[in-house]
């Protein structure tokens, strides 16, 4: 590992092998990063919560997975919770000044783009890519594969697979996404169908999607389907909405 002149990395820090803390940057106590990991000038890894009534002597963490880069600014919050972790999975890129609020789970191979901001509590799929400047509100979930464009504000859940933009405006599905993946034909096909029936079928999206999972075939589009099961602030959907908990799903 190599730790630059000018870094911190405080007692209590847990460094994989191959891990590169360059000038300036600041690893708090309490966070263990994977194997291979950089973090970039003046990023901030494991600070303090965003979160008014936090107490600094909680005792919670931060925990990255390997080989995932923190670039210039990036700022990882710990857990509110004693004994607990804010998560960013392996061989993320977390480009200049994105923010990962406490208690994000942030999956395996995702991207964020300058600027981007996740309020607490907010859940993100494996695959995933978030556009420059893109805000996410605090205990909202984003499933796999999803491309979230720059600028977007994201206020619902978005389920897997979807392009999104706007105010939770589904433009419809990352059919690039699933093809570079090398998701076979049939599946991306049957997500297809899934798709339609859930947000033009008619019916309730929940029970839409609970119907349909015990038919399909690939376990993509029941990953899709199963994503409905879940969530507290309703699902963004084709046009958009100003999005509130309370609609019917």
């Amino acid at each position: 590992m190599t730790i630059h002149p000018t870094a911190i990395v405080e007692d209590g820090v847990q460094l994989g092998a191959g891990c590169v803390i360059h000038p300036y940057a600041v690893v708090k106590r309490g966070t263990v990063l994977g194997e291979g990991v950089a973090v970039h000038p003046f990023a901030v890894v494991g600070g303090d919560p965003n979160f008014l009534k936090f107490d600094p002597a909680t005792v919670s963490g931060t925990r990255i997975g390997a080989g995932t880069v923190i670039r210039e600014h990036a700022s990882i919050n710990r857990s509110i919770y004693a004994g607990k972790d804010t998560v960013v999975g392996a061989r993320c890129f977390l480009m200049a000044n994105a923010h990962v609020g406490h208690d994000c789970a942030v999956g395996d191979d995702v991207v964020f783009a300058t600027n981007v901001m996740l309020g607490g509590h907010v859940d993100v799929g494996h695959f995933t890519f978030l556009g420059g400047g893109a805000g996410v509100h605090q205990f909202c979930r984003i499933g796999e594969g999803v491309m979230v464009a720059g600028l977007a504000r994201i206020t619902q859940d978005l389920a897997s697979f979807l392009l999104v933009a706007e105010r939770n405006e589904v433009a419809g599905l990352n059919l690039v996404g699933l093809k570079r993946r090398g998701v076979p034909r049939e599946a991306i096909a049957e997500i297809k169908d899934c798709f339609r029936v859930v947000f033009a079928g008619g019916d309730p999206r929940k029970a839409a999607a609970v119907r349909l999972a015990a038919g399909v075939k690939n376990a993509e589009a029941r990953r899709f389907l199963e994503f409905f099961a879940g969530g507290k602030r309703g699902f963004a959907r084709p046009g958009g909405s100003p999005g509130t908990a309370a609609e019917s799903d």
